[in-house]
């Protein structure tokens, strides 16, 4: 890195501590001696609570606490959670039902915690709540991803959570009437799990007259603020680490009910407790992810250019709002709503409801990556009407590369791209050409082959401002950051940035993040932020550094400061032979008693968030006698800008990609009409494994951003935004000619073998 330059691909520092066991996760450095907590939790997907005994339970050997939702309140807990509520197109508030942190008077899904039980062990912890007597008076679930049913919630008549709409709909309605050509399809996207590999835990202890809560999420700052408001305590009474953390997808990034009972716990026995999900656990009460069904309708001119564009969108928001759901397939869905091609008229109409089910939440991409299926799907829909090549179709609406900045129809300005170039360069890496013959070659053998394309965009949201803090130490130095790695491989990518602008080796350089002590404020990881807002705010901090060492230097020398320069390794001094290292500096300051150089610190705010955007190519083999579906082939050629680390950039795609295709051909939460889950387990939810997955070929051809000084966009979310039409036109173009049409996710071998005797006993009997 340091003899070749900037930017390189190097490998991952941390990976030698997960791979050699000796990661710190909230299971393994939970205090020696803390009670164990358990959640009894709801059978029945809709109740009334008609009463519950836990008398029995609190007096089970080896039981501290055992704690309901009326313990809460006369402990002057705060029952409801914190969440966000959208304004309706009417103006109104949407629906804002109490969220309890334990169930109050009804159940409204199945895992819903009803008690929390503390004990010296999990198996007295388990024994205890099978002692706890509940009656129960059932009532219809509502599991339909529709309104009506039985209400749910009396602040939501009708299970109506919301209305929302974005654009107007006249011209788009008026663009549909003078169409040469319509096209209508409706595309449904299914309920994902995040399945992390670390499931949700934490645990808390006193340390003296503070509390200490330790998760596994996705920041510090906001449970921080959370646990104060919930628990009544001021802020400075509180502190939240996080440790390493495997994996979150935007699943952690929000609160669940068992962080504050835990922390409740805590102030109420005055001893640590700890708690960790276990897999079907997890599975009942981890917020899901998509849930929705939209119909959508494109207009086309003579040319095939788009007039129009109108989407009506059901989504799914569980039991609950959880903390943002009701934003995720409204306002961040219309952030790309009309992805890289050139419509002003476009209009938006969303409909939540509320169902006898698990919240719905953030999942890897938090709508782009809804917004974008249903799109590409529609495309490609409307290519196969019009008969029109679907790479020529969308190649003829991109928006132009002289076209930039534009402002899309929903109000967001992209920077800059070059739509036509990537695909161009897409087609090359995945020898299209040669598709014919590979085709040909698979029918030779009894198969199906296919091949989709999705071309994306990304909107990377979450919060604009981040700070850096560099400390000087003996031995190097100490940054500190305000995001939080889940996997990503932060604490290289954050160091690297260090080096390459200060000169300071990687290796010298040590990433602080997850405590609430040590970090004034960050804002945690989501929405693909980390690395351009975190290194942004870095470069801040290296310019505040260079400032105040060239002054140091300058009265150490007698030069004026404006004459120092720095070359990213060593200082310059006009009219001396000294050129001293950053650290070298530091030293300098450390004798002369000038500590207060030895700390900088910088916030920032982007006004405006990058764009990146890219192709992806799927080629699938269908067995027909069999529905086995094989994902053959995939190429990515992405647009990231200035890339830090290349090689992390590639892990980040190919996890994407993983996740996208195991939505596409495995995964699929399902409940039955009375709310129960079925897919309770690995051995009923169809996780991807390695043999589901090709080698996927990743290039890139970037644009550098203009919305922040280095140039970057950000990466995380990118390879499932653009997976999952890939693999699904993929999928349809492969049965096409045997008359399946509309083909829904996941392609398991059953639905698709169902998929294609349909096509074909409805074909015999025309």
């Amino acid at each position: 890195m340091e003899k070749f330059g900037k930017s390189q691909p190097v490998k991952r520092v941390e990976d030698v501590r997960f791979l050699t066991g000796a990661g710190r996760y909230v299971d393994d450095i939970a205090p020696e001696g803390a009670l164990y907590a358990y959640f009894m939790r709801s059978a029945v997907a809709h109740a009334e609570v008609t009463s519950m005994d836990v008398s029995e339970a609190r007096d089970m050997p080896g039981v501290a606490l055992v704690v309901t939702a009326e313990d809460l309140a006369e402990a002057g807990v705060v029952l409801p959670i914190k969440n966000s509520i959208i304004k309706q197109v009417d103006g109104t508030k949407a629906a804002n039902p109490d969220r309890p942190l334990l169930a109050q008077g009804r159940v409204r899904y199945v895992g819903e915690a009803m008690a929390m039980i503390v004990a010296d062990s999990p198996l007295a912890a388990k024994d205890a709540a099978e002692a706890i007597m509940v009656d129960f008076e059932e009532l219809p679930a509502h599991v339909a991803l529709a309104t009506g049913g039985e209400e749910i919630h009396p602040e939501a008549p009708n299970n109506q959570a919301m209305v929302w709409s974005l654009g107007d709909e006249g011209p788009v309605q008026a663009a549909i009437q003078n169409a040469a050509h319509v096209v209508t399809i409706d595309v449904p996207d299914n309920r994902v799990f995040a399945a992390s590999m670390e499931p949700r835990g934490c645990f808390a202890e006193m340390e003296g007259d503070r509390l200490h809560v330790a998760i596994n999420g996705q920041g510090v700052w906001g449970p921080k603020g959370d646990l104060a408001r919930q628990l009544n305590m001021p802020k400075e009474d509180i502190r939240v680490t996080n440790p390493d953390t495997g994996g979150g997808f935007g699943m952690k990034a929000m609160n669940y009910p068992e962080m504050f009972l835990v922390a409740h716990a805590v102030r109420t026995l005055n001893t640590p407790v700890r708690w960790m999900s276990e897999r079907t656990e997890a599975l009942l009460t981890d917020n899901a992810g998509r849930d929705l069904t939209s119909k959508a309708t494109l207009a086309f001119d003579e040319n095939f250019k788009i007039t129009g564009y109108h989407l009506d969108t059901v989504c799914n928001l569980g039991a609950y709002n959880s903390q943002y759901a009701q934003f995720i397939q409204t306002e961040l869905f219309s952030k790309v709503l009309m992805g890289t091609y050139d419509v002003q008229a476009a209009f938006m109409k969303v409909t939540g409801v509320y169902t006898n089910t698990t919240p719905v939440d953030a999942y890897r991409g938090a709508g782009r990556p809804e917004a974008i299926f249903v799109l590409e799907r529609v495309m490609d829909e409307a290519a196969r009407q019009l008969g029109v090549d679907p790479w020529e179709l969308r190649r003829r609406n991109f928006i132009a590369a002289d076209q930039f900045p534009y402002t899309s129809a929903t109000g967001v300005t992209y920077d800059v791209g070059d739509f036509a170039k990537v695909l161009t360069r897409v087609s090359g890496e995945a020898d299209v050409e040669g598709f014919a013959a590979r085709k040909a070659a698979s029918a030779a053998r009894g198969k199906l082959r296919g091949q989709g394309l999705c071309y994306y965009i990304e909107s990377i949201l979450g919060d604009p401002s981040e700070t850096t803090r560099v400390d000087f130490a003996d031995d190097g130095a100490l940054i500190f950051v305000g995001t939080q790695s889940n996997g990503q491989g932060h604490e290289t990518v954050f160091a690297q940035f260090l080096a390459d602008q200060t000169g300071i080796s990687a290796d010298k350089i040590k990433v602080i993040q997850g405590d609430s002590d040590l970090i004034a404020k960050g804002g945690g990881t989501g929405g693909s932020r980390s690395v351009t807002v975190q290194n942004t705010a870095t470069l801040a901090t290296v310019d505040a550094i260079k400032t105040a060492f060239s002054a140091f230097l300058a009265e150490q020398e007698g030069v004026p400061a404006a004459e120092i320069t720095f070359d990213d390794e060593r200082f310059r001094i006009p009219g001396s032979n000294l050129t001293p290292t950053m650290l070298d500096v530091a030293e300098m300051a450390r004798d002369a008693g000038r500590d207060d150089l030895l700390s900088h610190s910088q916030t920032i705010t982007l006004e405006s968030r990058s764009f990146p955007n890219g192709a992806h190519v799927a080629e699938v083999e269908i067995d027909p006698e069999t529905g086995v579906l094989t994902v053959d082939r995939y190429t990515v050629v992405d647009d990231f800008g200035n890339l830090i680390n290349p090689m992390l950039v590639e892990g980040q795609i190919h996890g994407g990609v993983a996740q996208g295709i195991g939505q596409a051909v495995t995964e699929r939460i399902v409940f039955d009409e009375y709310g129960q889950l079925l897919t309770a387990s690995f051995m009923d939810y169809g996780m991807p494994r390695a043999d589901d997955l090709p080698m996927i070929k990743f290039r890139t051809e970037n644009t550098p951003s203009t919305y922040n000084p280095m140039g970057m966009k950000g990466c995380g979310e990118a390879g499932t935004v653009g997976a999952l039409a890939a693999v699904t036109n993929a999928a349809i173009d492969a049965m096409w000619d045997l008359g399946v049409r509309n083909a829904a996710m996941p392609f398991t071998p059953n639905r698709v073998w169902q998929m294609i005797e349909e096509a074909q006993d409805k074909s015999a009997a025309a």
